[in-house]
């Protein structure tokens, strides 16, 4: 039987209420449909809270001028969810927290969601600077779900509607619906009219290249416009915490390093989503199918991280290469390996890099569920406990 959304426990739902209970406001940020409002519902209820929606006219009016509303809630949790809707907000935002702390009242004040960015949010790192803690809730991850759903979670990906829907085919359609309305409507709020195909095809060709170094000059000559453009349209991407950009390892300047990022769409249900891929089978006969593995399981090893982990891959103009390198808050330094196989082996050019950046550990990621000890240290093992070695760092 298909799992309800409310049903699915997010780790991150404890780490919200403890950060209320320390700091005046928390901001919760995430793409659209990742589940924030989910989240916070019990958290709401809990303390009575005031929730304001600011795609709703009638609640974005009421914060066009928000000191008289919010000095009525004066002692309660308001929760302003699409609070990148109203940019200017966070100024009188900052105002409401400072009086309220001149009054005795410190913490638990505000609860801000947002699917933007911090940077394309523009206003609120300055004005909230010191009042209010960030994190971040990304779609589901291997951790949060139920034992054998993995290969639904690769497939599907972790938005809930897309992962819990009743069949491939209805997540697939939900995968379409949002796509096309990212396309038309959230996106071109951001920057300057973008034509939908345009778009849509940009989107695509970073499906086709998940996992490999951006290549500006490649899609700018596929999509006839600028190399300006291009990066334009990538920046977007991000900001709305649809791809992430794994910057390269920068520490080592004896070595000709490989300077570009490489470029994930995060979830892994979106790039299937864009090519088409409707099943596991077809999933598995796809091109794609290497660069969206790994695409997947860095995306739940970062998550798995501690709070402040640093990700990169490291890459030399000589081909020696980590997929992904973790440096933990302590500055300790873990090595990773990707492997869709289950006969997996490290190459010399990993070995290699992990010695020469002294990283504590080095493990292979692979597709079977035994642990596998290697040479030189390396601990074969699947993403399941590398995700329970990471939480336990």
């Amino acid at each position: 039987m298909t799992k309800q959304p409310g049903t699915v426990k997010r780790s991150l739902q404890c780490n919200v209420e403890k950060n209320l209970s320390i700091h005046s406001g928390v901001v919760l940020l995430g793409p659209r449909q990742v589940g924030k409002t989910t989240l916070v519902r019990g958290i709401i209820s809990k303390n009575n809270a005031k929730y304001l929606d600011l795609e709703n006219p009638a609640d974005r009016q009421i914060l066009i001028d928000p000191d008289p509303y919010l000095d009525l809630q004066f002692g309660k949790l308001v929760v302003i969810d699409e609070v990148q809707r109203i940019p200017d907000l966070f100024s009188g935002l900052r105002r409401q927290i400072d009086r309220r702390r001149q009054k005795g009242h410190h913490t638990g004040q505000f609860l801000l969601l947002g699917s933007a960015s911090r940077f394309l949010l523009g206003q609120s790192e300055e004005s909230l600077a010191g009042r209010v803690n960030y994190l971040e809730l990304a779609p589901f991850n291997l951790k949060e779900i139920e034992q054998g759903d993995p290969p639904n979670l690769w497939l599907r990906g972790g938005f809930p509607d897309s992962f819990l829907a009743e069949s491939d085919s209805s997540s697939q359609r939900w995968r379409e619906n949002f796509i096309g309305t990212y396309v038309e409507r959230y996106i071109p709020v951001y920057g300057p009219r973008i034509p939908f195909d345009t778009l849509r095809r940009f989107w695509t060709m970073l499906a086709y290249r998940q996992s490999e170094l951006w290549n500006g000059s490649a899609l700018s000559q596929g999509l006839g416009v600028s190399g300006q453009t291009v990066r334009r349209y990538l920046d977007i991407l991000v900001d709305l915490m649809l791809v992430r950009q794994l910057r390269p390892w920068y520490a080592n300047v004896g070595k000709r390093l490989v300077k570009s990022p490489k470029v994930y769409l995060r979830d892994s249900g979106i790039v299937h989503g864009l090519l088409g891929i409707k099943s596991l089978e077809d999933l598995l006969s796809h091109p794609v199918v290497g660069g969206s593995w790994e695409g997947y399981c860095i995306e739940n090893l970062i998550a798995a991280a501690p709070s402040g982990t640093e990700s990169f891959f490291y890459r030399t103009s000589a081909g020696t290469e980590i997929d992904l390198l973790l440096n933990l808050p302590g500055g300790e330094l873990w090595a990773f390996e990707i492997k869709r196989s289950t006969s997996p082996k490290a190459l010399a050019g990993f070995h290699s890099a992990a010695r020469e950046l002294g990283a504590a550990k080095r493990i292979l990621v692979h597709v079977t569920d035994r642990e596998v000890p290697g040479r030189d240290g390396l601990q074969a093992m699947s993403l399941s406990l590398a995700m329970d070695l990471l939480t336990a760092a």
